[in-house]
């Protein structure tokens, strides 16, 4: 059974913090309820959007990366690092799957991609490249270099923006 508690402040024995709370729980506001003086003033939230001031003089919504990583694509694919990334697919030569951990809320999310070539590399670069279909699971990325010829690259860097 929850314990409630009613008050009209709470301010602190000494000093200027006040705990609500162990570490590992959840305080909640109500719905409906508005919470002020928790984040600075150049930090607020419209309804369910972040936002800040980043220094372009005024307070915006944030679009934040929903998944990233950074990974090995020759030999056996690593991953080097990554956020909402579950694992990396070879799909053959150049052609990988990005798995995400969390499902994107719908396939309308933005890829950023970028590769380098491998050190034992045909010296032409590379570019990397999306598959036309965005799926809520994962993305298909190849590799190719100028020549449109798929191409394993030992740096793939791939971001998706919703």
């Amino acid at each position: 059974m929850a314990s409630e508690v009613k008050t009209n402040k709470v301010s602190p024995a000494s000093g200027t913090n006040v705990t609500l709370g162990n570490s590992g729980d959840t305080i909640s506001v109500a719905s409906g309820a508005t919470a002020s003086g928790f984040l600075p003033s150049n930090i607020s939230t419209s309804g369910d959007d972040f936002q800040f001031n980043s220094g372009y003089g005024s307070v915006a919504t944030a679009y934040g990366c929903r998944a990233w990583v950074n990974f090995n694509g020759t030999g056996t694919v690593a991953i080097r690092e990554s956020g909402n990334v579950s694992s990396i697919t070879d799909n053959g030569t150049g052609w990988y799957t990005v798995n995400f951990t969390t499902a994107m809320p719908d396939a309308n999310y933005a890829v950023n991609m970028s590769c380098d070539e491998s050190a034992s590399g045909s010296g032409t670069g590379l570019v990397a490249r999306g598959q036309a279909v965005n799926t809520t699971t994962g993305k298909q990325v190849q590799t190719v270099n100028f020549s449109a010829t798929y191409y394993d690259s030992g740096n793939v860097f791939i971001s998706i923006f919703r």
